[in-house]
């Protein structure tokens, strides 16, 4: 495959006038303070955001503003927002979708043909161009994979207006190189030799591979390197049937037992194509501090949905069947767990594996076309995050120097206990009241704090730093899919997984593409 790849020349559109009021873009999800603009443009199309970038101003790239990292607040940047790419077209399997389009909405245009876009992120607020530009992932990351694995093609304008059209395969790195032709001349990208862990998850700055993909070095890159404009994703058939467990139990060493044999046993089931195999997607998992967050707020009792108050964490597993297995009397399966003589089924192997774990009697199952009552699962879930969000924000009223202090860890699932004991031990000595959340079934975790003063906060930086070291040396990423942002813990993270000099290497990429350091300045790499 070519290294080289022609650009088209900045457009000749006028760019869209600056708006003053910028109020509503100050701060994002994470709450980081400190946040100004100089003013706000919102172009709606490709031309339109070359003209935006024909200039050296500093332009922020946002979207839904929903980044968990500071990566969308403006620090004296003109904020671009891409709240009006909206455009959206289906051809066959793939859908090309503008960078301001929320999943919920791909997710909705796609079923209308029995599709999906599985590697969607649990916020389905996300706009298209934020999931691509940190790599998103999500619950079913297990099956699926990440977004990245779901691009096929990019449009993505350079700082001074070139606009890039790339497709999947059409160019990749040479000697370690790619030189892009445009009418400002060559840019060569030269890449470093960096080696990413090998973990299904990584946000972790660009992505550095052998022969790698032009336009996978997008893909996580925050908005640094260039504004995506829109986004070419692969689609697959929306699964025949799924079934939503709510599987509470007693202890986290337990549900991490019983996640490791529902994964071993998803495996094996991908593996050998066993119609009656347990067919796992993905399993999502709240702590028992987070539980108590959903019983403050009156999430379960609203929901209805019995959580035991000593349960050590709750699992919500998504189980796929085929149309045949589906269109069998599923309640009667259900019915017949402990019957020795009653036909096999994906199901009944699912539920006699959660019974030989002793929680069977407490899970609740939503079976296919229960929809709501599956809804109402997920909505439990997403409501730990939200919950703890607006505790930190509410400490952030009283205490302006709090900000979000998060971790966003992965590691093989096999060293996931030893994670979180060590996780468990750094915040238990430091006296932090901790909520722990994510997606188990990937090995990946979000220790949040949950601060009731500044020295909170201090202490829970400290120990995010010190299980970020336990992580790397286990062989994992102390980024997975939240990225870096402006965040100083996880660019010292990124640091500390990469070295001084590997971070240097990694920076060396950016004045090929943006010499004049207008995009995103400060968002990965400390302002310089």
């Amino acid at each position: 495959m070519p290294s080289r790849i022609a650009a088209s020349p900045p457009s000749q559109t006028a760019a869209p006038s600056a708006e003053v009021d910028a109020s509503s873009f100050l701060e994002d999800a994470a709450h980081y303070p400190g946040g100004h603009a100089t003013g706000v443009v919102r172009p709606r199309s490709i031309d339109e955001v070359s003209a935006c970038l024909r200039d050296a101003q500093r332009i922020l790239p946002v979207g839904a503003q929903s980044s968990l990292t500071g990566g969308a607040t403006p620090f004296g940047d003109v904020v671009l927002s891409t709240a009006r790419l909206n455009s959206i077209r289906i051809d066959g399997d793939r859908v090309r979708v503008g960078a301001g389009v929320p999943l919920q909405i791909v997710q909705e245009a796609l079923a209308k043909s029995g599709q999906w876009f599985p590697p969607a992120p649990t916020y389905l607020g996300a706009f298209a161009g934020g999931a691509v530009a940190t790599c998103a992932a999500g619950a079913a990351t297990f099956k699926y994979g990440t977004v990245r694995e779901w691009v096929d093609g990019l449009t993505v304008v350079l700082s001074g207006g070139d606009v890039l059209e790339l497709s999947r395969g059409d160019c990749r790195a040479v000697d370690g190189r790619f030189t892009i032709s445009t009418a400002s001349g060559d840019r060569i990208v030269t890449l470093p030799d960096l080696r990413m862990p090998d973990v299904p998850k990584r946000s972790a700055g660009y992505f550095i591979a052998p022969d790698m993909d032009l336009v996978d070095l997008f893909i996580g890159s925050e908005g640094t390197l260039g504004v995506i404009v829109d986004a070419t994703f692969r689609t697959a058939r929306v699964p025949a049937a799924l079934c939503r467990a709510l599987v509470p139990v007693p202890a986290e060493e337990r549900a991490i037992a019983l996640v490791g044999e529902l994964r071993a046993a998803a495996i094996e089931t991908w593996r050998s194509r066993d119609p009656l195999g347990i067919d796992v997607s993905a399993i999502e998992h709240i702590d028992g501090r987070s539980i108590w967050v959903l019983l403050e707020d009156g999430i379960s009792a609203r929901l209805e949905v019995t959580l035991p108050e000593r349960s050590g964490v709750a699992l919500l597993v998504d189980l796929e069947l085929s149309a045949n297995a589906a269109a069998a009397d599923l309640w009667s399966q259900l019915e017949s767990v402990r019957d020795p003589d009653a036909a096999d089924s994906p199901l009944l192997r699912f539920c006699r594996l959660l019974d030989r774990h002793g929680v069977l009697d407490d899970t609740e199952i939503a079976l296919p076309h229960d929809r709501a009552r599956a809804a109402a699962f997920a909505e439990l879930r997403e409501a730990v995050p939200a919950g703890v969000n607006r505790r930190v924000a509410q400490a952030k009223r009283a205490h302006p120097a709090i900000s979000k202090t998060a971790a966003d860890m992965i590691v093989p699932f096999d060293r996931f206990g030893d994670m979180m004991r060590e996780c468990r031990r750094l915040f238990d000595e430091r006296n932090l009241d901790l909520a722990v959340w994510g997606h188990i079934s990937d090995g990946n975790v979000h220790p949040n704090v949950i601060p009731h003063s500044v020295e909170d906060a201090e202490r829970g930086r400290d120990a995010i730093l010190e299980l970020g070291a336990t992580v790397i040396a286990m062989g994992g990423c102390p980024l997975a899919e939240h990225g870096v942002g402006r965040n100083p813990i996880k660019q010292q993270l990124l640091r500390q997984l990469y070295g001084t000099a590997g971070i240097n290497a990694m920076r060396a990429i950016k004045p090929s593409l943006d010499p004049n350091g207008s995009l995103a300045s400060g968002v990965i790499f400390p302002s310089q």
